[in-house]
């Protein structure tokens, strides 16, 4: 019975801080950030549970959604792969491999790649297009280092080195992934909780070729000189998350897993996460979350203008002699766009 009591306590606790963040709602600064591919999601079994799964996430995919959870897997040596469909048919690529190093710990090395299609150029005296095209190249290649540190506690960090090409255009940076998870909180067998701190680094400022603009200096008795146009400097998306997830046995090797999240933006409202597992003797598994955020003012026919909100997936899991295979595939609803849809294979060595 009290076990019972601290499991909707911590569950409480959550929905009290998505509660009281209309209280401290910060600045909408949406669209100013850098680097916002960094916050776009992967990996289809986490996404189909909302991403609120920060406390629970294990193995590969844990490279982005909490590196701790990294070094929780069953495999010494794994590999993903995952496509999503995005926003504004925008795709998007992520490749990662890890291998298990006994006491040392486990490595990983990720790559997350845009492929947003070829768009014309443009030009004041071309505003049409001059008949020339770029493909921009959005590119974060992740390295990870995660470890236990006893048989409740994991730690885990990812250093992602972020590159934004555009034309002659382009920026660079390096942002910091860290996160921890203890698991059976409160000796409560199930219970974990998880904390990230997601995209921390310096600032990122576009430059190059293509922002030369032809111009008469002041007071120089000269013609028109190519001058350097200065680009204002713009934040990485910084998150702080917190998460709480529960592992309840159901018999016949069956059990639910309910995760919930709460996240702390520093460039638009915070938004809480909730999802839950279906684990049917550990092959099939059937997902579904919701994302929310209160904070997020109306839009101009008073609906809440969050886009994101219900998600939904299913998954396969087999294991051959030495060999795990996981297919994954995960339902993101948006509003006034297409829904993406994510499918992720994954190999356990």
């Amino acid at each position: 019975m009290q076990h019972k009591f601290y499991i909707i306590l911590a569950f409480l606790l959550i929905f009290v801080a998505l509660a009281t963040a209309t209280v401290f709602a910060q600045e909408n600064r949406t669209g100013t950030n850098a680097a916002s591919e960094l916050l776009i999601p992967v990996g289809a079994r986490y996404i189909g549970m909302g991403g609120a799964s920060i406390a629970s996430v294990e193995g590969i995919e844990a490279i982005y959604w909490n590196p701790a959870g990294l070094n929780r897997s069953s495999h010494s040596a794994n590999a993903m792969f995952s496509y999503m469909r995005h926003i504004a048919d925008i795709n998007v690529n992520f490749v990662a491999v890890s291998a298990s190093f006994g006491g040392f710990g486990t490595l990983g090395f990720s790559l997350k790649s845009l492929d947003l299609g070829q768009i014309n150029v443009t030009t004041e005296e071309a505003p049409d297009g001059n008949g020339a095209s770029f493909n921009p190249q959005f590119t974060t290649i992740g390295f990870t280092y995660s470890r236990a540190l006893s048989d409740r506690v994991h730690v885990g960090a990812t250093m992602n080195v972020i590159s934004e090409n555009i034309d002659r255009v382009g920026a660079s940076g390096i942002a910091l992934d860290a996160g921890v998870q203890y698991n059976d909180l409160g000796k409560i067998n199930g219970l974990n909780i998880g904390v990230t701190v997601k995209n921390i680094g310096p600032a990122m400022q576009y430059g190059g070729s293509g922002l030369l603009r032809n111009a008469q200096p002041d007071e120089v008795d000269r013609g028109s000189t190519p001058l350097q146009v200065v680009t204002q400097k713009d934040e990485l998306p910084t998150t702080l998350e917190l998460g709480l997830a529960y592992s309840l046995p159901l018999g016949n090797n069956t059990k639910l897993q309910l995760a919930s999240m709460y996240q702390d933006n520093n460039y638009q409202e915070n938004v809480g996460k909730f999802g839950a597992e279906l684990n049917l003797r550990n092959t099939l598994f059937l997902r579904g979350g919701y994302t929310l955020s209160p904070d997020t003012p109306n839009d101009a026919v008073g609906d809440n203008a969050y886009i994101y909100g219900l998600t939904f997936g299913a998954g396969l899991h087999h294991e051959f002699t030495g060999l795990g295979i996981d297919v994954n595939y995960a339902y993101r609803a948006q509003s006034f766009f297409n829904a993406s849809n994510v499918l992720t294979v994954s190999l356990g060595f």
